[in-house]
């Protein structure tokens, strides 16, 4: 094993639905798996019942496969069996997102015209978890190009927000979001541009994270395109999970070089903590959008819990993110330029929609006609 972690005092499940498998942490599941406690299979059979639950309700994974899904449990109770070293996620159900590569599967990107279009080989991040022995369990929605603040497209349709459907999941990893809050997956794979990973995760009450631009080795699709500045310096993979201590767990798995990212550095080991109390910046305003009573009471709490584990606190301010933000925004609007043509080719009524949108936003701020 590459875990030293103790497994934790839990139990073999029993009939009540608190004891369900599913409702199980990543953590938990990894080291049930790993200690012999429950097998892969188990684990895996729990969160497809889980699936036929609650997702054709919510439609967040749009693509399962449950005997692929038991076959790879299976191998991972059999490496288990035989004394083979584990990694980190050993056994644990894991989604991938429609907008990434995963060999076998169609990286549809929540657009129709892509529907068939297979991929021959995994994303650097998706082999990644493969290695670290995560069981892929099926592909999570996302709206057409990954590039709207809620998760419908005409290929996949609508997904729901699990706690109440007139409440959007998030997006674009929306249908991450949902499959995590609603217990069919317990970590999910997304990412990241402008908040692709950390909306979601807001909108369902779960844990995102955007990582450093770098941190886990990725491919901008497609291979044969070199990626736009925007993309090639703001893009990341990101887990989403209903804990840090998942969180965490996931960066540990996604920390392989890969040769098709030249930007990926390894991730370094936890510092020590110093002797002295680190101090961490509260910042309520970006000169974006004013923070409500609810956001700001949240704050508070954030800062509260910071406080009691001996942190120090203060509230700064820093206008320059509103013209940073203003910078990102007319970069990426204009280097979009070059997608409209495939998007109003292919792209869903939605899709086009918020494109007029977004480039109505960005005439103010470039004084003019900005016509996609």
């Amino acid at each position: 094993m590459t875990t030293t972690d103790p497994t934790p005092t839990i139990s073999k499940p029993g009939t009540d639905s608190t004891d369900q498998l599913w409702r199980w942490s990543a953590t938990e599941m990894a080291q049930a798996v790993a200690g012999g406690l429950v097998s892969s299979r188990e684990v895996v059979e729990s969160c497809l019942g889980r699936i036929d639950e609650v997702n054709p309700h919510l439609n967040a994974l749009v693509e399962v496969r449950p005997d692929e899904a038991l076959s790879l449990a299976d191998e991972a109770d059999r490496r288990r069996s035989a004394g083979e070293e584990l990694g980190p996620l050993h056994g644990v159900p894991v989604s991938i997102k429609v907008n990434s590569d995963q060999a076998g599967y169609a990286t549809t990107q929540g657009v129709s015209a892509f529907q068939d279009a297979m991929a021959n080989e995994d994303s650097p991040h998706v082999a990644s978890l493969r290695r670290a022995g995560a069981v892929l369990m099926g592909r999570s929605n996302s709206p057409a190009f990954a590039y709207r603040w809620f998760t419908n497209n005409d290929l996949h349709g609508r997904t729901l927000n699990p706690w109440d459907p007139s409440r959007t999941p998030g997006g674009s990893s929306g249908g991450a979001s949902s499959a995590v809050a609603s217990g069919m997956v317990p970590i999910a794979g997304g990412n990241d541009i402008g908040g692709s990973v950390r909306y979601p995760a807001y909108a369902c009450g779960v844990v995102g994270l955007r990582p450093t631009v770098g941190r886990v080795a990725q491919t901008y699709h497609p291979d044969d395109v070199d990626a736009s500045l925007s993309v090639q310096t703001m893009l990341v993979q990101g887990p989403l999970a209903r804990s840090v201590a998942d969180i965490r767990l996931t960066m540990r798995a996604l920390n392989d070089f890969s040769h098709r990212d030249p930007a990926f550095v390894p991730g370094a080991r936890a510092a020590t903590r110093p002797d002295r109390p680190l101090r961490v910046g509260l910042v309520r305003d970006l000169g974006v959008a004013a923070p409500t009573a609810e956001v700001n009471a949240s704050l508070d709490q954030a800062a509260d819990h910071l406080r009691d584990v001996g942190y120090v606190v203060e509230e700064i301010e820093l206008p320059v993110l509103a013209e940073a933000y203003r910078l990102w925004y007319l970069l990426c609007m204009e280097e979009f330029r070059l997608a409209m043509p495939m998007v109003n080719e292919v792209g869903d009524q939605g899709m086009q929609k918020a494109a007029e949108h977004y480039y109505a936003v960005a005439a103010e701020w470039w004084g003019g006609k900005a016509d996609a």
